[in-house]
């Protein structure tokens, strides 16, 4: 299935590099530049397959400008889509004619990947609007960022390419405010702080990540202790940078994985450790809850086509608003400063 409305045919951009750009990043670069309206991952992809040349010969992957050079960028057709459009529910918090942001649930995808090309947000979306950016990719029409599977709350979700563009350079200049609940296991130390820890795919489990200083990116989370209890302190937690499974990497590494969580030692690894009335309680509570109690519940951005500053909110869950009244009843929770 090609994506309606779209050209068939491969297009070509011609840029000459200003003077003013030396000593910039190739795909930087042309992931900013206006005449091609491409995110830099897909000005990388375009690299990687060789449809960027500089000057005549093919671009690297990490090339440096110089000044005065010659782009040329062949961007090809959309790929044929294997992704279908699904009648899935969606809980849709704010829509105009430029863009949506979903209260996304917990155990779907948001996109497509391998062996997984069904009940995704994607497979929603293509069903509830036609009118969806293809900026991210055939397989990620409309999707300005992701969430984990099992984190459920707000995503962002543009409907034309110029929207999605700017939404994404929103992001790369930390414009847009991401805040989420979460509940960790143990005690923060202070009641407030940042997290300031570089992230980098594990070289035992490739599809995990870990703190690390080898080919890392810079990772900071921001962290406010709203309610402690026996056991647990329930935060809100706000992203500065948006690395792939950053809240858990960073809370695990520093011994407080979220609660629920299979990867990064929130489930039986972290509950075998405590002590037998603990234990108890802990096992009833991942009952209630069992996946990782992260809910991306707040968004604050500027409208890219109307300069509005959008605030919005996505409410507890059932599941997690039942583990906290479980754990105030057990526990005997107190609100934090």
């Amino acid at each position: 299935m090609a994506v309606p409305g779209q050209n068939q045919e491969p297009v070509t951009r011609q840029i000459i590099v200003p003077n003013d750009a030396a000593g910039q990043r190739l795909d930087s670069f042309l992931g900013r530049s206006a005449e091609l309206e491409l995110s830099r991952s897909r000005v990388q992809t375009l690299i990687r397959q060789g449809l960027v040349r500089v000057d005549g010969r093919p671009a690297g992957h990490n090339q440096i400008l110089s000044g005065g050079e010659q782009v040329i960028v062949e961007i090809p057709p959309p790929e044929p889509m294997a992704v279908e459009p699904e009648n899935i529910p969606l809980q849709i918090i704010y829509e105009d004619d430029f863009l949506l942001v979903i209260d996304k649930a917990a155990g779907m995808v948001t996109h497509p990947a391998a062996g997984n090309f069904s009940g995704t947000l994607v497979n929603a979306l293509m069903h509830y609007s036609r009118s969806l950016s293809q900026v991210g990719g055939f397989d990620r029409p409309g999707i300005v960022h992701r969430l984990d599977k099992n984190t459920s709350g707000l995503i962002l979700v543009a409907k034309n390419d110029q929207v999605h563009i700017k939404l994404q350079k929103q992001l790369q200049k930390r414009e847009i405010k991401r805040t989420y609940a979460a509940l960790i296991c143990g005690h923060m130390k202070d009641e407030q702080g940042t997290i300031d820890l570089p992230i980098g795919r594990s070289l035992k489990d490739r599809k995990k990540m870990t703190v690390t200083r080898l080919k890392a990116r810079l990772a900071q989370t921001d962290y406010t202790v709203v309610e402690r209890f026996r056991q647990y302190d329930l935060l809100d937690v706000g992203l500065q940078t948006g690395r792939t499974h950053q809240i858990r990497v960073h809370f695990s590494h520093l011994g407080h994985p979220v609660f629920g969580d299979p990867d990064y030692g929130g489930r039986l690894k972290w509950h075998r450790g405590v002590m037998a009335l603990a234990k108890k309680t802990s096992l009833a509570a991942l009952e209630i809850m069992p996946r990782q109690a992260l809910h991306a519940r707040k968004l604050v951005f500027e409208h890219p086509v109307t300069g509005e500053k959008k605030s919005l909110e996505a409410p507890l869950p059932d599941d997690f608003r039942k583990l906290l009244e479980f754990l105030r009843a057990e526990e005997g929770g107190s609100h934090g400063d």
